[in-house]
């Protein structure tokens, strides 16, 4: 699914115009960006958890050459599904 088949979609179920679905969903993308860049966690009870992680630094090998680099320590994002969320793509819970 593409952004714009999302916007759709979201535009239908709540009965929204394609362009305030289109904002309310960049709003979300921005808050949730806002959020993991301050280094806090956002949590959606039953869909998931968007959170930070600190990925140490660790060796790696530059395909082409086969040399040895050092690849950089970093802060990335993490995605954590929710029981609901796990649930509904089991099969094993009705959604709404």
């Amino acid at each position: 699914m593409t952004k714009q088949e999302l916007v759709d979609s979201i535009a239908k179920k709540a009965e929204l115009s394609k362009k305030d679905a289109g904002e309310a969903l960049d709003a979300f993308i921005e808050t949730v960006k806002g959020v993991l860049k301050k280094g806090d966690k956002l949590a959606l009870t039953g869909f998931g958890t968007f959170s930070v992680t600190a990925r140490k630094a660790r060796k790696g090998r530059n395909p082409r050459t086969n040399e040895t680099i050092t690849i950089k320590a970093a802060k990335v994002p993490k995605f954590t599904a929710g029981k609901g969320l796990k649930d509904a793509v089991a099969g094993t819970k009705k959604t709404k």
